[in-house]
């Protein structure tokens, strides 16, 4: 039987073989309230010293989760929309903030869901915008720098470090739930397999290396196969010598006054 993760391994020991550094982030999405599934990623991300990223519905953000995570070290809160919700006509990829909308009104929420988890969650939360489904217009994310925003995180290799003027593209790269499916874990051999490219992308110079390496996971939807293999992913980019954990701004200034 093939080693779990075998090719990634393979890649990730050429990486440390030639002295290169992988940065590594991890953004889990959909986050509103206090869950069994929250304890779950919550108790995985401590116990491998993992910095999280949790990219926090404003509308429907609860007081309780702000309790919850106001003594929970290394756990970071992003903007993810702002009620979830699907405009997209009924013909078309689902999204929040497409191109279906008037661009004041989605700056309007977006402005919202800002002001709303900055008061909640106070310093715990980054000036990170993570839209619903990963999708969002152009006309939007030229916006989000007036609207204190310093980096949108979507999903894909980034093309470039800027999404827009003064907003820096730092994506995710591997969702292991296969949603075409009805969910569940995608095939594990398909995934080391994808990693495995992503990585040699990245070695060879054909995929930015300076964009942190971003593993997105869904913590109300995951079964026990898909939280297996996260902490398995997690344990073997990290156990490699080759990858370090890299915050989302670090490609940004460190901090600016209305942050």
């Amino acid at each position: 039987m093939t080693a779990p993760l075998a090719a990634t391994r393979v890649e990730l020991a050429r990486w440390r073989d030639a002295g290169l550094t992988l940065p590594v982030w991890w953004r889990d999405d959909d986050a509103v309230a206090p869950t069994p599934a929250l304890e779950r990623l919550l108790g995985l991300a401590g116990r491998l010293q993992a910095p999280l990223h949790l990219a926090v519905i404003p509308a429907t953000a609860t007081h309780e989760l702000a309790d919850r995570l106001s003594d929970a070290s290394g756990v970071f809160v992003l903007v993810h929309g702002w009620q979830h919700a699907n405009h997209a006509p009924p013909d078309q990829k689902k999204a929040e903030f497409g191109p279906h909308r008037d661009t004041e009104t989605m700056c309007a929420e977006i402005a919202s869901g800002r002001s709303l988890l900055k008061e909640i969650f106070a310093d715990q939360m980054l000036p990170v915008f993570t839209p619903p489904w990963n999708r969002l217009s152009q006309d939007v994310a030229d916006r989000l720098g007036a609207l204190g925003f310093l980096a949108l995180s979507t999903f894909t290799p980034r093309t470039a470090k800027y999404a827009a003027p003064g907003l820096v593209q730092v994506n995710t790269h591997l969702d292991p739930v296969a949603w075409k499916s009805g969910g569940g874990l995608l095939d594990p051999g398909l995934l080391d397999a994808q990693i495995a490219r992503q990585l040699e992308a990245r070695r060879s110079g054909d995929a930015d290396n300076a964009e942190p390496y971003g593993l997105l996971t869904h913590h109300l939807v995951q079964d026990d196969p898909t939280w297996s293999f996260t902490e398995s992913i997690v344990e073997t980019l990290l156990g490699s010598g080759a990858a370090r954990w890299t915050p989302p701004l670090h490609e940004c200034a460190r901090s600016r006054p209305d942050a």
